[in-house]
């Protein structure tokens, strides 16, 4: 607590504030204001006290001269005084109206603070279950407070844009049914109806083909979606929200245009300083992504591709590489930026060699190649001479590069040389960090199969096929392609979406080769299964997720920043303190009995 001199004052009927902290400038100087806000930080030099009152909009600096009153750390006031010039040597340059300053004459404590459980202004330090259940001081923070106002200014800009895209917003209800759609339900007890459940929705899929079957045209909203999934750095647990949008009369290319205008004009509007790649984004068919970058999410930013060299091993001498598939990653002196492929240090070899023992290799070979195309290295001597310039086509290799292998008897070689790719752009920095680089990934394969080696969905089970499931003729169901996309962003996956299936003999079969008969289809999806019957024109849609575009335009490598109130990594809410037990009697309401286990 700080003591210092001033009557407190009961301001009978006078209004809190005439202006907010960030609102007292130049042609205020003279006049008498009235500003509220919480106490940031306290100055005390004897006969003369400075506070830093602090509201949404800004700071501003106060005197009080030879008063006397208890005031600390964000404690809420309201004061009254005249707004005048500081002297040239108190000027802070930091702050808007740091050449200016209210000399206070009148004072009202609003709200008083106890001791706080940590110093707002360094909260990122602090563990985050403690930031978490005392959030509203977190987001006291600035920080955090513009992330959150951020936020309101981004959804604004959603509905604006899709209402001038013709789009019209619908809410979609959020107690439903059940469906089997990928993740685990939160399900809700019905009290009416013993013994039955509500769920509440993964998402709005549903609905919005409903509402194109019901003649509305265009869809959106900013929709809420409910998944008991595992937290991720990316992904919250509980809820998350989407703008979800829906076209009838649409194909793919209809989809993928809204969402390259609606993305790239957000981009450039909220991250003016950074370079978003303009429409049309780049489409990556998903066999061609997995093959060259080993994800359906690459990140267009590295340059380092893939490239399979598996044709000069298949008569090698080398055991580990003979009739495997072999991918081969070159960094030249063209892609790297500082260091040079020739200058690499062995330090630098024995740390990719670590990394690829992590992430369940055998090893990780490598070849350098000098300005004449002399190899040397490892694995070197089992390149043929007579087979080198085929490698070296093959591999995309350049002159002063270093080419890394990857060899395996499957598609998991692949996703190993992806993670090899991106480890080989974060050590050597080739990736521009000011840089949005969107493409769609498309082309999905429809089906795969799950551990048991069972056929399941991929991806949307409700996504139109691009050949007719009911003629496939013996053909692999593996190798059933559908019209699903998804949007990428620096190696993110921000977005999915598809043309949907709305033929009710195609969606029948469809479910069919993922192991549903018809009564399932019928009894589960009921209401869907109906509208197709009775016309339901062709559509298409897709989702792009909020906080996931929120993290890129706020640089958080968290979600859980851009969340107002969010749970912790272990889906509680150290806030509310949820989940948290009811009584018997709410059990009972619900037709509930809890059974230890």
């Amino acid at each position: 607590m700080f003591l210092f001199g001033c009557l407190i004052f009961i301001f009978g009927g006078r209004m809190h504030r005439t202006h907010r902290c960030g609102e007292i400038v130049d042609n205020l100087i003279g006049k008498e204001v009235v500003v509220a806000g919480w106490v940031n930080s306290v100055r005390d030099h004897g006969s003369v006290v400075f506070v830093d009152l602090r509201d949404e909009s800004g700071l501003v600096q106060l005197v009080f001269k030879n008063r006397d009153i208890k005031i600390s750390k964000e404690f809420v006031i309201s004061v009254s005084g005249m707004v005048k010039k500081r002297d040239k040597d108190l000027i802070n340059t930091k702050v808007p109206s740091g050449h200016l300053e209210i000399e206070v004459v009148e004072i009202k404590i609003l709200s008083k603070c106890d001791l706080l459980p940590f110093e707002i202004e360094n909260c990122e330090k602090i563990k985050e279950d403690l930031r978490l259940k005392y959030r509203f001081l977190d987001l006291r923070n600035s920080k955090n407070h513009d992330k959150i106002i951020l936020r309101s200014c981004v959804l604004d800009f959603l509905r604006n844009k899709m209402k001038k895209l013709g789009f019209l917003e619908i809410q979609t209800p959020i107690l439903s049914a059940s469906s089997p759609e990928g993740a685990r339900d939160y399900i809700i007890p019905s009290r009416k109806h013993k013994g039955k459940f509500y769920a509440l929705p993964q998402a709005p899929q549903i609905f919005k083909q409903l509402l194109m079957s019901s003649g509305f045209d265009r869809y959106y909203q900013i929709a809420p979606c409910f998944r008991d999934e595992d937290s991720r750095a990316d992904r919250s647990p509980g809820e998350f929200y989407q703008l979800d949008f829906e076209m009838a009369f649409a194909e793919q290319d209809d989809v993928l245009k809204v969402a390259e205008t609606v993305l790239y004009e957000l981009f450039v509007k909220f991250k003016k300083n950074a370079e978003t790649s303009k429409a049309p984004f780049v489409r990556i068919p998903y066999k061609l992504s997995m093959d060259k970058y080993g994800t359906d999410k690459p990140d267009l930013r590295n340059p380092v591709t893939i490239n399979d060299v598996s044709a000069v091993f298949a008569k090698s001498d080398f055991a580990p590489f003979r009739g495997k598939i072999v991918k081969t990653m070159c960094i030249s002196d063209e892609v790297c930026n500082e260091v040079k492929p020739s200058s690499l240090s062995r330090s630098f070899f024995n740390q990719m060699m670590d990394f690829a023992l992590s992430i369940g290799m055998q090893g990780l070979g490598y070849i350098k190649i000098d300005a004449d195309f002399n190899f040397s290295g490892p694995i070197s001597k089992f390149i043929q001479e007579d087979r080198k310039h085929e490698f070296i086509n093959l591999s995309c290799a350049k002159r002063n590069s270093v080419v890394f292998f990857v060899a395996g008897e499957d598609e998991k070689v692949s996703l190993l040389a992806g993670k090899i790719r991106n480890q080989l752009a974060k050590k050597l920095d080739l990736v521009d960090k000011n840089r949005f680089e969107f493409c769609f990934v498309t082309d999905f394969p429809m089906y795969e199969k799950d551990d048991d080696g069972k056929v399941v969905f991929k991806h949307n089970p409700f996504s139109m096929p691009k050949i007719d499931l009911k003629n496939m003729g013996g053909k692999d169901p593996l190798e059933v392609v559908a019209y699903q996309y998804d949007v990428v962003c620096n190696g993110i996956e921000i977005s999915s979406g598809a043309v949907r299936n709305h033929d009710p003999e195609m969606l029948i079969k469809a479910f069919e080769i993922a192991g549903y008969c018809k009564e399932d289809v019928v009894s589960k999806f009921n209401a869907l299964y109906k509208a197709f019957l009775h016309g339901t024109p062709p559509h298409a849609g897709m989702a792009p997720g909020i906080e996931r575009i929120l993290m890129f335009l706020t640089e958080s490598e968290n979600v859980r920043d851009v969340v107002a109130f969010p749970m912790n990594s272990n889906a509680q809410d150290l806030l509310m303190g949820a989940p948290s037990e009811i009584s018997e009697e709410q059990l009972k309401e619900a037709n509930i009995e809890v059974r230890k286990i």
